[in-house]
């Protein structure tokens, strides 16, 4: 029955997707990115013998005969009907599917795969791999511009943390106050504790999968899969660094960011990594971050003006890890300080990181502001009402210093404030209060 509730939450969001990749007129194949453990072969899977009468799976982490055949001197349409005979499955039947898994094993099949838009339109292919991103940014092969479909996919976001929790008719009181500025009344703190309990499990499917299991109870929930998670993202890197150097230097940046997200100049430094370091000696260790979808990066902007990208100072940004049950697990915070609240200092540096999770699941790029030291925005996003401040809060004191200098500065349609408060709007500063449980909707 678990099981069956995450599903049904992952369907929610991917599973849309993939229904209307299936559904384009223009079919091409599709490549899925993600990090490590965040659901991808389970959930396509879970689609292609739903919605496919003739599926087959190809993991190649299994199937070195199919590396070797794409390394293989004979042309495309020779690899094409080997492959078939290989498999013994015929791809191009109708209401077929193929799903090759760990693709990134095989650069030559991700070139191949022009090939098929190009001459084989009719069958329909799914790619996925653990450090897929990586491996598109650093192979030296002819990647398939245009010729592919890729789509993210991310851990759980907080929407879906309340359906595996089966809590869908409080969903659905969130959306309603969220849309018309309602008060949430008693139930605003039971909401509000649902949220720090997925601040303890974060998004990743297997952590959610113990949380929902043990009925939320934090003393049974098993604190290993996050611990056993971090550990395969460095595993992953003998595979793909050039050295023991890099490797070295990739955990380091990593494990620098909780601590960064406190920086008092509120950016990431490079001299906090190592002593007198600079970004030449980290940059391509954060790169290789970046590309493996385990941080997320949020750029300063010197002018909130459209489109905030061209705005960017490249020098100046800040670095999220990921999954926020994976950011609490690295600062060894016990279950018990985070469900009573008591976070002290840290507490911002963590709703921050949250937020910032909530934000990508949505599609936004992150973006902040700063102004000479007086003022900053967390982020800036860019919607059909134009470019709109975010401050967050991490308890209930709401001043709101710097969203008053934004707004006078800038006359933004409006600002949204995102704290523990009850969700409300105050046409007087055109601020828009939205609960930390709600930030998903934004």
């Amino acid at each position: 029955m678990i099981i069956l509730i995450w599903v049904i939450t992952l369907e929610r969001k991917i599973y849309d997707e993939l229904l209307c990749w299936k559904n384009s007129d223009v079919l091409k194949p599709l490549m899925v990115l993600g990090a490590r453990q965040v659901g991808k072969t389970y959930i396509i899977k879970d689609f292609c013998s739903r919605e496919f009468k003739n599926f087959i799976y190809v993991n190649l982490f299994e199937r070195n005969d199919v590396i070797d055949l794409y390394n293989e001197n004979i042309n495309s349409d020779d690899k094409f009907m080997r492959l078939k005979v290989m498999l013994d499955f015929d791809i191009e039947r109708e209401d077929s599917i193929l799903f090759i898994d760990e693709i990134q094993e095989s650069e030559k099949l991700i070139s191949e795969l022009k090939y098929f838009c190009e001459q084989h339109n009719n069958v329909r292919i799914i790619c996925a791999g653990s450090l897929l991103g990586v491996k598109l940014k650093r192979g030296k092969f002819s990647f398939p511009v245009g010729k592919v479909k890729m789509i993210d996919m991310y851990p759980m976001n907080f929407e879906e943390f309340l359906i595996a929790l089966d809590k869908k008719m409080l969903l659905n009181e969130i959306k309603n106050c969220f849309s018309r500025n309602k008060s949430m009344g008693a139930l605003h703190e039971n909401a509000l504790n649902l949220y720090r309990l997925y601040l303890i499990s974060g998004g990743m499917p297997e952590s959610v999968q113990s949380m929902v299991s043990n009925n939320c109870d934090v003393i049974n929930y098993d604190q290993g899969i996050i611990k056993n998670i971090v550990s395969s993202y460095f595993k992953d890197m003998d595979k793909y660094v050039t050295n023991s150097s890099e490797a070295l230097k990739i955990e380091r940046v990593y494990n620098s960011i909780p601590f960064q997200l406190s920086n008092l100049s509120n950016k990431f430094q490079y001299s906090k990594v190592e002593g007198g370091g600079k970004s030449r000696d980290y940059e391509t260790a954060l790169d290789w971050l970046e590309a493996s979808n385990i941080v997320n990066k949020s750029f300063f902007v010197s002018i909130p003006e459209i489109p905030l990208k061209g705005f960017i100072n490249n020098d100046c940004f800040k670095l999220y890890l990921s999954d926020i049950g994976i950011l609490n697990s690295l600062l060894e915070i016990k279950y018990s300080d985070i469900l009573n609240d008591n976070l002290s200092l840290y507490k911002g540096s963590i709703v921050e990181n949250y937020v910032a999770n909530q934000l990508i699941y949505k599609g936004y790029s992150l973006y902040y502001w700063q102004s000479n030291g007086k003022a900053e925005i967390d982020f800036l996003i860019y919607n059909d009402d134009g470019i709109i401040p975010v401050e967050v809060k991490a308890g209930d004191n709401t001043q709101s210093k710097s969203l008053k200098i934004y707004n006078d500065k800038f006359n933004p349609k409006y600002a949204i404030r995102i704290s523990t408060k009850d969700f409300g709007y105050d046409s007087n500063t055109k601020i828009k209060s939205v609960p930390l449980y709600a930030a998903f909707l934004i």
